[in-house]
């Protein structure tokens, strides 16, 4: 379903997150740089940007992994940092490079998260058999997650994100690793979750994905917020009948102009 079909029938409404003036500084240099969105139920924000741009830094604020220099960040009015342990009750996470016990089975890493997430032993199975068998990772349940491909961690930490059903999925470039059957797998799990009523923020340098799933993007270049709206939006600000990838390089290219001291060339 094209965006501005999805936006009519799910209309942004309560927001879920709220990012106000975030900043992560290390010394000089800042990681991110007063960084402000919300995010509403039943959406799927996408955060576009180059490698280094603050993408995983911003994440990892939210998720209460790093402790912003300035500003705040949270969850359904929990602080992402001073509560981080409430906030992981309504959050899912994917990491960009999940890592995992070098000897638990991939079987034994979903019954870990699920008692850590309190779930009752006959819940659990419940909750991951139909999403190990979607992303075809049955036959590896017995195997050690630690000898798994880079794909298949991708898959197992997704169920892993999925497990408690969360309101929240926070997913750091979520298909990195990941076959096109498993990508396009991955992409109707989002968009199906969405329609339930879930909120999705995810990070990608895939311009194509963010264009075919997005409600809204936020465009971060060099540690700051440099656009965000609708692609209606930023077509009317950045590049008129353009693409995501057109408007990105508008962005950048104004961006750049603006950091020399002159229209951009």
């Amino acid at each position: 379903m094209p965006l501005e079909a999805r936006l009519q029938e799910h209309p942004l409404s309560t927001v879920i997150a709220c990012v106000s003036n975030l900043s992560k500084s290390y010394g000089a240099f800042k990681a991110v740089d007063s960084v402000s969105f919300d995010i509403a139920e039943g959406e799927i924000f996408s955060l576009l940007g180059p490698n280094g741009a603050g993408k995983t830094t911003t994440i990892k604020m939210l998720m209460g992994i790093l402790k912003p220099t300035g500003g705040t960040a949270t969850v359904r009015g929990l602080d992402c940092f001073r509560d981080r342990a409430a906030v992981k009750r309504f959050v899912g996470y994917l990491p960009d490079e999940p890592v995992f016990y070098d000897y638990l089975t991939g079987k034994e890493t979903l019954r870990f998260v699920g008692e850590m997430h309190g779930l009752a032993k006959r819940d659990i199975a419940a909750r991951w058999e139909p999403l190990v068998a979607r992303l075809d990772l049955s036959d590896a349940l017995n195997e050690y997650a630690v000898n798994y491909s880079s794909g298949m961690k991708k898959k197992l930490a997704l169920i892993c994100a999925l497990i408690h059903d969360p309101a929240f999925l926070i997913l750091d470039e979520p298909t990195n690793g990941l076959d096109p059957f498993a990508t396009r797998t991955v992409h109707e799990l989002m968009l199906e979750l969405v329609h339930q009523g879930k909120s999705i923020f995810f990070s990608t340098h895939l311009l194509d994905q963010a264009q075919k799933l997005s409600t809204r993007v936020g465009i971060l270049y060099k540690a700051r917020l440099a656009a965000m709206g609708r692609l209606d939006q930023l077509r009317a600000e950045f590049k008129e009948g353009g693409s995501l990838e057109e408007i990105f390089f508008s962005v950048a290219q104004s961006e750049s102009g603006a950091a020399n001291g002159g229209a951009p060339q």
